[in-house]
């Protein structure tokens, strides 16, 4: 007499491979921002629909606004003009920043000297010198591109202090060993390893250069983001406003995208974004 095997047949698994994976990962990181977006969107329409176009201009107003402007140039004018403001005055104050930073993080007397001013100067806000950066440097660029400078400076200044203390001092005495003067370890030794400092301190300024840019324009500007605000104001174009806020931040995550993808060949020196 045979027997039947009625035991259960291993079933075989099956994992997911590479490129599944990659897809997956792709999805997900392209997705969840999209999600985001569209619950913005739902929530700020919401908003719209309670509130009333006189407080709170709906997606749909605002977008028809932002093509009226991008038509006749005036958006264009606008983002041209404080981008090349910020990208100067923010230039200008890593320019400055990282030696001054570098100086004062490694050499004890320029620091003693420095620090009174720097820790009494950037408790001060940008906008409180707007009046006298009109009048000192005129209704001009000049103005505009000091206090992005003076909001900028600072910032790099103070990180790239911190990155240069934090020098490892095995480092420097090895340097220090081997012959090396106090400007070829500042620039082998102290410079790469507070790169990481910099490149945050970078960052942090070009947020509040956004900050700086629309004071500085509301005073005494004809062009530029800040500008198109303020004369949304004077006209009670609430949806011009939200196209010049929108705008601000657009413009601000393409900076700081942009800044990150050029600061990727720096990961050799510990710098993560």
């Amino acid at each position: 007499m045979s027997t039947i095997d009625v035991r259960p047949k291993p079933v075989e698994m099956k994992l997911p491979g590479p490129g599944a994976a990659r897809s997956g990962r792709v999805a997900r990181k392209v997705g969840v921002p999209a999600l985001a977006v569209m619950v913005g969107l739902l929530i700020w329409q919401m908003l719209a629909s309670h509130f009333g176009p006189s407080l709170v201009a709906s997606p749909k107003e605002t977008w028809t606004a932002a093509v009226d402007l991008a038509e006749d140039g005036t958006l264009w004018d606008s983002v041209r003009a404080s981008s090349l403001r910020i990208l100067s005055g923010w230039a200008l104050g890593l320019v400055v920043g990282v030696p001054l930073g570098l100086l004062m993080g490694r050499i004890k007397l320029v620091r003693e000297f420095c620090e009174p001013y720097i820790e009494f100067l950037r408790f001060i806000p940008p906008i409180a010198f707007v009046t006298l950066a009109v009048i000192w440097f005129g209704l001009g660029e000049t103005s505009k591109i000091v206090l992005i400078f003076y909001t900028a400076v600072f910032i790099v200044t103070i990180n790239t202090i911190a990155g240069a203390v934090a020098t490892d001092e095995n480092k420097l005495r090895a340097a220090a060993s081997l012959g090396a003067n106090r400007f070829q370890i500042l620039h082998s030794v102290v410079l790469p390893s507070t790169i990481p400092h910099i490149v945050t301190g970078a960052r942090l300024a070009m947020g509040n250069s956004f900050l700086t840019i629309v004071s500085a324009e509301i005073v005494a500007a004809q062009a530029g983001l800040g500008a198109l605000i303020w004369t949304s104001r004077n006209y009670g174009r609430i949806d011009w406003t939200f196209v010049g806020i929108i705008t601000l931040g657009l413009l601000g995550y393409l900076f700081d995208r942009v800044l990150r993808q050029a600061v990727r060949p720096l990961a050799r020196f510990k710098v993560t974004v």
